[in-house]
């Protein structure tokens, strides 16, 4: 939840009073045609800061970052009057204003099918060719001193490793070891950004040093590489032994993301440097809204990636189940959705009309045994916003006095979960019911209250409310059920998981597959309470939390394995593998479906399907995509010869398809207004066994007819 000081504060960047446009500084994206260097400058560098004062009256200091490897240019604090003049020079392929990316936020190796111990043709183990693997994560930063960190038994560092870990007052050069191999933190576009409000609740409260202070970092490159640990849990949930995806695999950090979001520039530049660093894999679970490729700077710098061999994998956003909101869509990109895993964490409202209540919960501490306890929902009190918002347990909308020694049931909306029971706690509540609205429908997600809690769907909120209507004396008991496996149906598509279809280019179906993000454990900093309230204070290494940004590691990993598996697949080819590998029937032998709603899930919401790591081994026939053709699609969507540029760094077109649903992908996507005919060829590569034969099968929709 963000607070109404930085909505205001992002307000102030994003959208600048039109009093202040013509002096106010922001930063700026420049691309630059790389090939009018002149020889004179030893490096780009040299000139583009050379170009940059030339050009303006900008000052030395202004010039941010120079990008050499994922994009051609650099990024400048500017006016906008100094970014016209930029634009007007025919060395200048555009100039882009800075955007504002959020993130996206122990049973998964099992449930995903990964075994270390798989013999490889080359008679290695998996689990020892995963060692040559570097594995980049773009995010909040990195908690090094975890055991899910522990370097024991690796061997020495790839020698073609190019990273650093960089040194600051609370980070030192040995918070990294042969586990951790890099940290580098990217924080002078946030920085600048911040710089532009009169407001103190930003650059004041930041360290600027690899070290994770939010703890969705720490969490995201566990899952996508920790190494293994025993008797992991949250205060006993989910306990088991912990491990990422390729947890014999190389994690270097990068760290882009602050309190305010993460900038553009600031991701660029990362993403410039974890290249000719030598990572294989990227993990970025941070996301925008759609917007045309040449002005996503993840789009621009997956490319890139694309091209020197390095995987790349992202978050499709949690703005689900609204349709065409998936983020990260561009075809170079696996895009993840979010799906269940087949472990809950129940827990019960027995109410006092003898009917039982099933929700979720990961409340660890004293239980409030069998005694009823007077149940009470929307107290009145003066303070309160208005007369509609008093179920919502907002700050100082619960009168003490008509809390006290009572369960309050609260309903979802304004502020964040685990405030509504700090809330109630501080009134004096003994426990909280939450209760999702319409809005969320029967999504749960399991949260560490600081008081007995239980979440409850749409459907069970409003028995509740029908039984407080019904009884003048309702009353309540909460009990708390542990951990359950083996829950059916799963996987289910997660409601919050982002839904295509893919806005920028309809053709290429988005998301690309689902991946567990609902309720996933891994580590975190022992800093940071599970609830991440000031006020809490227990320490954990481990926390369960949500979000494409948890689905978005774990397809991460499972490409690293492949990577060392076959180190001589493309990009394009693992991800084939990944797709065409995946599977849309759950284990109770049904066809996927939908948490919103209930209903069947459709390749809107899940893509091709729910990854498998086993059967992506050996795939069989794969999809590959050269860079050619994906500037041949490029040229295919009406962009500017500059535009395109900005993307592939091309200068001409010598090759477009009629539409970008020609190009090689392993799923279609067919656009239809009237009826039409749509003529599309796909080119597939034998990995498996020589002189295998396969067998085409074409399931379509009644609605198409196949010529």
């Amino acid at each position: 939840m963000v607070s109404l000081v930085w909505l205001c504060f992002l307000a102030a960047i994003l959208h600048p009073s039109s009093s202040s446009i013509s002096t106010t500084k922001q930063t700026y994206i420049v691309q630059i045609n790389h090939h009018q260097k002149p020889t004179s400058f030893p490096t780009y560098h040299h000139w583009y800061s050379h170009h940059l004062q030339s050009l303006t009256s900008a000052t030395p200091d202004a010039l941010l970052y120079s990008y050499t490897t994922a994009y051609n240019g650099y990024a400048a604090y500017l006016d906008p009057q100094q970014a016209q003049s930029l634009l007007e020079s025919d060395s200048v392929l555009g100039v882009y204003p800075d955007t504002l990316y959020q993130l996206h936020t122990t049973r998964t190796p099992h449930f995903l099918g990964i075994d270390d111990d798989l013999p490889l043709s080359s008679g290695r183990k998996l689990s020892h060719a995963t060692n040559d693997v570097i594995i980049g994560v773009l995010d909040t930063g990195v908690w090094p001193e975890l055991k899910s960190f522990d370097d024991s038994g690796m061997p020495a560092v790839p020698t073609r490793w190019h990273g650093e870990c960089e040194k600051y007052k609370d980070f030192k050069a040995t918070s990294c070891n042969k586990k951790l191999i890099g940290a580098r933190t990217f924080y002078k576009g946030f920085s600048m950004a911040a710089a532009t409000t009169t407001t103190t609740t930003t650059r004041g409260r930041e360290r600027f040093s690899p070290r994770d202070h939010d703890g969705h970092g720490t969490h995201t490159s566990t899952t996508v590489a920790g190494a293994q640990v025993s008797n992991a849990s949250l205060f006993g949930y989910a306990n088991g032994t912990a491990r990422g995806m390729a947890a014999h695999a190389r994690v270097a950090t990068y760290k882009v993301c602050w309190k305010l979001g993460c900038l553009g520039s600031d991701i660029l530049a990362a993403m410039d440097k974890a290249i000719s660093d030598g990572v294989d894999v990227l993990s970025i679970s941070i996301g925008v809204g759609s917007k045309p490729y040449y002005q996503d700077s993840i789009a621009i710098g997956a490319f890139k990636a694309m091209q020197m061999g390095v995987f790349v994998s992202c978050s499709a956003g949690n703005w689900g189940p609204t349709k065409a909101t998936v983020a990260n869509a561009a075809p170079w990109i696996m895009t993840v959705g979010a799906g269940t895993l087949d472990r809950d964490f129940p827990a019960y409202v027995d109410l006092g009309s003898g009917k039982r209540v099933t929700g979720v919960s990961l409340y660890s501490g004293k239980g409030m045994g069998d005694r009823p306890v007077e149940l009470v929902y929307q107290s009145r009190n003066a303070r309160a916003w208005n007369n509609n918002t008093r179920n919502l347990c907002l700050t100082d909308s619960l009168e003490p006095d008509l809390v006290r020694g009572k369960v309050v049931l609260c309903d979802r909306g304004v502020n964040t979960r685990v405030e509504k029971g700090l809330v109630v706690k501080q009134a004096g509540g003994i426990g909280m019911i939450l209760a999702n609205t319409a809005a969320s429908g029967d999504e749960l997600f399991a949260e560490s209250h600081l008081l007995p809690a239980v979440a409850v769907g749409k459907t069970a909120g409003d028995e509740i409310r029908e039984y407080l209507k019904s009884d003048a004396k309702p009353v309540a008991v909460l009990k708390f059920g542990g951990t359950v496996l083996g829950v059916k149906p799963s996987p289910v598509v997660a409601a919050f998981s982002s839904r295509g279809p893919n806005k920028v280019t309809p053709e290429i179906l988005k998301p690309d597959v689902i991946g567990p993000g609902l309720n996933i454990l891994a580590g975190w900093p022992d800093s940071i309470g599970p609830t991440r309230l000031e006020i809490d204070t227990r320490k954990t290494q481990f926390n369960i939390i949500s979000g494409t940004s948890m689905s978005c590691p774990h397809i991460a990993g499972v490409a690293a394995l492949l990577k060392a598996a076959h180190p001589e697949w493309s990009p394009s080819a693992i991800k084939s593998a990944l797709i065409t590998t995946a599977y849309t029937i759950d284990n109770s032998n049904s066809a996927l479906r939908d948490v919103a709603g209930g209903e069947l899930s459709t390749p809107w919401a899940h893509g091709a399907g729910h990854v498998v790591a086993h059967e992506a081994m050996s795939p069989g026939l794969v999809y590959d995509i050269s860079t050619k053709e994906y500037i041949a699609l490029v040229c295919s969507l009406g962009y500017t010869m500059k535009q395109m540029a900005a993307i592939a760094n091309v200068t001409s077109c010598t090759k477009r398809f009629r539409d970008p649903g020609q190009l090689n992908y392993p799923s279609f996507s067919v656009v239809f207004g009237n009826s039409r005919v749509v003529r599309y060829t796909r080119r597939l590569t034998n990995v498996g066994a020589a002189r295998s034969v396969y067998k085409v099968v074409v399931d379509a929709p009644e609605v198409l007819k196949l010529l």
